[in-house]
């Protein structure tokens, strides 16, 4: 089978000639040890290049992501990955100011703003400081960024030519491989002040969660008309312990517009993914029952999300990863050898898994545990 056909098989619930395989992400210093050079994938790296590229003009960016993309696709490749992510994170609002090599602001600098800064040792590109501080937030700037959120959504239209750099992927990359069209994110800000407005005002947050929803439901025709076939959405809500809110939450304000978002895309023949890390059983029947999600990935199995239960009380939804990305970069290697091993058990028993690592592979991952989990997926698929 074509590694297209293998995932689509996946899907259909249909058997394959070997169990399919994708790895939800790599730090740009783990996808080095795979390429044998500096890869241009990651996280808060690929942010910040893409800050830098954005600073020193168009050409620069326009390299930057030729690069992105070819490294993705060569890192997908030498995994042995059938379902390929071609995209990485990206941030490409242009910065307003190059305060020093890893640090730029971004928005006005007499007004609203915010300073990244970027760490090499972690990857990560985050916010140092910004202008309103958290503190000085109220309901008025919620009310003012869903306003704009909501301006933006009704301005929003999207044709085929909207989505052309995806497509020249799908031409380049997608005769083979299927791709991964990440987009269709759906979640509340962590801010303090946004959790206090799900409390307080929940129709307010109501009205920025539907234009999450309404750019989706726009955006699904043209996204089929270019060939996208798996648009990979949702957005991080819990930790080990469980979900930043409460059921009810979930239930009132985000599954009304989730089931929204995944009717949009079935009705012109899209697959809907939902991602998050943590433990996700306290709200299981809406978001992999009621919803109508087609897959779900981010497994977090250190938090509780097991394949085989999963898989014994959802039936339908395809679940991607299961190895921990914890375990491959603090365990041993014969804990990546037994994790990898039990999900290509799963895969085979129960159908509809993809294997791999269930998040990125973080920085300072040891090599005899990246190379245990590649050997091991090689050997026994």
């Amino acid at each position: 089978m074509l590694p297209k056909e293998r995932i689509r098989a996946t899907f259909d619930h249909q058997s394959t000639d070997t169990v399919p395989v994708h790895h939800i992400g790599f730090s740009a210093q783990v996808a080095s040890m795979v390429l044998g050079r500096e890869a241009y994938v990651g996280g808060g790296i690929q942010q910040w290049r893409e800050a830098r590229a954005l600073w020193e003009g168009e050409q620069a960016h326009q390299e930057y992501l030729e690069r992105s993309r070819r490294d993705a696709f060569e890192l997908g490749k030498a995994l042995g990955h059938d379902l390929m992510r071609m995209e990485y994170w990206r941030m490409p609002a242009r910065p307003s100011r190059k305060v020093d090599e890893h640090t730029f602001l971004y928005g006005d600098p007499d007004g609203e703003w915010r300073i990244y800064r970027f760490d090499p040792e972690t990857e990560l590109y985050q916010p140092v400081d910004q202008h309103p501080p958290p503190e000085g937030k109220d309901m008025d700037w919620v009310e003012e960024r869903v306003a704009g959120a909501e301006r933006a959504a009704s301005d929003y239209a999207p044709t085929a030519e909207s989505f052309a750099e995806f497509r020249g992927m799908l031409e380049q990359y997608g005769k083979e491989h299927a791709l991964r069209y990440n987009g269709g994110g759906l979640g509340i800000p962590y801010d303090a002040i946004w959790l206090e407005a799900m409390l307080s005002q929940p129709d307010l947050v109501g009205r920025y969660l539907d234009t999450q929803a309404e750019r989706l439901v726009r955006a699904a025709p043209s996204l089929a008309e270019i060939g996208v076939e798996y648009v990979f959405g949702g957005g991080d809500m819990a930790s080990d312990s469980g979900p930043f809110y409460s059921p009810h939450v979930f239930h009132d304000l985000l599954l009304p517009r989730l089931k929204r978002m995944c009717d949009a895309c079935h009705r012109h023949g899209l697959r809907y993914l939902f991602a998050s890390d943590g433990n996700l059983w306290p709200i299981a029947d809406d978001l992999f029952g009621s919803s109508g999600v087609d897959g779900y990935y981010e497994i977090d199995r250190t938090a509780g999300m097991d394949l085989g239960r999963l898989r014994e009380r959802f039936p339908q939804p395809v679940l991607i990863g299961n190895i921990s990305s914890r375990t491959l970069h603090r365990g041993s290697r014969e804990q990546v050898v037994e994790e990898a091993r039990s999900c290509l058990d799963e895969a085979r028993r129960s159908g509809g898994v993809i294997v791999g690592l269930s998040n990125y592979a973080l920085p300072g991952t040891p090599r005899e545990n990246l190379e245990a989990m590649i050997e091991t997926i090689e050997r026994c698929r």
